[in-house]
């Protein structure tokens, strides 16, 4: 019998680095590992090599192909021979709060940004952590000859062929995440690099969806690699008509499209996808850590809120907006929870958990609509995550989001969408890897509630977020 074609796909995430060795032509994942990460918005990137070395050890012998899905937006600063020169900041670090708002203000306005790249900065973005990085670290910034994003990085030390920064790749689809290239036009803005910088870096080539950028010193072909929503995206195989909703550390909706969206709302961010089109995502920063929080707070386990959300009726007019870790979309940074309708009849646990549960799905849920406004047609929701295997989610998601929900097979989709691109590198043929899927719970909304819900969940919002919006104290 016919030993199978090996390829990996690597996700080097926020909280660890996991890696899935699968058979090219079927994807059948044939070995898995997995290493943390430290719990930090700034991020030493040898802790992802060293994590790297841990997840793979023992994985690699006949792999002909490897590919890294990223953690977008990440900022790692390089010196001219290649050495990080600041900790990479992540895409959860809101330090340039007060930079993205001086960056949109400078090039004219959300408006001028949506038609330059696509997207308005919000401080996830690469852009606004380079003008953060000018007056925070300046020492760093002044040894700063080139910049890369987290998968580009992996990407380049695991190369062999490779030294210095002269041979720096990244693809379309985590390029389109920095605020420096525009899926528009496919092309650079390095003027924007020097208007937060205050002068030009190295930037890294931008590969082909398919094209082999270099070899492992074991002699493995390296895909271009891509960011990791691109990669879930691949690793769903995600049809026109789908939404991906993801439930983990943040919370995302995204779907593919044939031609670039330009939402001067900023709600929408307009990526590029990992195979030559596009990728329209929205992002928020709170979604499975609130019902752990919330949890916590109950003292309560996760199984535990769970079934109290099943056994409330209903909040009751109770309301959670989750900006736990201040929020991306609305962009709401210096934001905090907040808790409304908080009376004797709803001061229960079970309508507590209840609410936590709504608040999130009400956080996509907008996100979702935003994707529609955009002319994306919403015919199913692939639920994902860890949060999505919540039966409580579950059974509410299809009201609050307004369509039939299916459940991909748990799966560490980002690893298996870079492994697809692996396999399709070395063959030249973008493999068909199934994803199977499942149906939810059983739905406990109508949609009148869901809508009575939406609705007051959005009053909550527009009447507080002046109060969302101001510093910290």
């Amino acid at each position: 019998m016919t030993e199978p074609s090996l390829v990996a796909g690597v996700d080097c995430s926020t909280q660890a680095t996991k890696v899935v060795v699968c058979d090219a032509a079927t994807g059948e994942v044939l070995r898995e590992g997995r290493a943390p990460h430290p719990d930090a918005t700034q991020v030493d990137p040898a802790e992802w090599f060293r994590a790297w070395e841990i997840a793979s050890d023992g994985l690699l012998d006949g792999v002909s192909a490897i590919s890294v899905g990223g953690q977008q937006h990440g900022m790692v600063l390089l010196s001219a021979d290649g050495e990080v020169v600041h900790p990479a900041v992540l895409w959860n670090d809101t330090s340039s709060a007060d930079a993205t708002a001086e960056l949109v203000s400078e090039l004219g306005g959300v408006e001028a940004w949506a038609a330059a790249v696509g997207s308005v900065p919000v401080p996830s973005f690469t852009v606004t952590k380079l003008r953060w990085v000018r007056s925070a670290a300046p020492d760093a910034a002044a040894r700063a000859e080139a910049v890369a994003l987290p998968h580009d990085w992996l990407t380049h030390k695991l190369a062999a062929d490779r030294s210095g920064i002269s041979d720096l790749t990244t693809d379309r689809g985590d390029a389109s995440g920095t605020g420096w290239w525009s899926p528009i036009t496919n092309s650079y803005r390095p003027d924007l690099v020097s208007m937060a910088f205050g002068r030009s870096l190295t930037l890294p080539r931008v590969a082909g969806p398919a094209e082999v950028v270099g070899q492992t010193a074991s002699g493995a072909a390296l895909a271009a690699g891509t960011g990791d929503n691109m990669a879930a995206a691949l690793g769903l195989d995600l049809q026109p008509g789908d939404v991906a909703v993801s439930l983990g550390t943040s919370g995302t909706a995204f779907a593919r499209s044939d031609s670039p969206t330009a939402d001067p709302s900023g709600f929408v961010a307009g990526f590029a996808d990992a195979t030559g089109g596009y990728l329209p995502l929205v992002c928020t920063l709170n979604a499975a850590r609130v019902m752990s929080a919330t949890a916590q707070l109950l003292g309560m386990d996760l199984a535990a809120l769970d079934e109290a959300a099943l056994s409330s009726p209903g909040s009751g007019g109770l309301v959670m907006l989750p900006y736990l870790d201040g929020e991306r979309t609305p962009d709401l940074p210096h934001s905090t929870g907040l808790i409304y309708g908080l009376t004797r009849a709803t001061a229960q646990p079970a309508t507590m958990a209840r609410a936590a549960v709504e608040g999130m799905l009400c956080g996509l849920a907008d996100a979702v609509d935003a994707l529609r406004a955009q002319g994306l047609p919403v015919e199913r929701v692939l639920l994902l995550g860890g949060a999505a295997r919540s039966r409580a989610v579950q059974a509410l998601a299809p009201a609050l989001l307004g369509a039939p929900v299916v459940l991909p097979e748990p799966a560490e989709y980002v690893a298996l969408g870079a492994a697809r691109q692996a396999a399709w590198a070395v063959s030249g043929t973008l493999p068909t890897w199934e994803a199977t899927v499942s149906k939810p719970e059983s739905s406990i909304m109508t949609d009148p509630e869901a809508t009575r819900v939406r609705e007051l969940y959005a009053s909550v919002l527009s009447g507080t977020r002046p109060l969302l919006a101001a510093p910290r104290p």
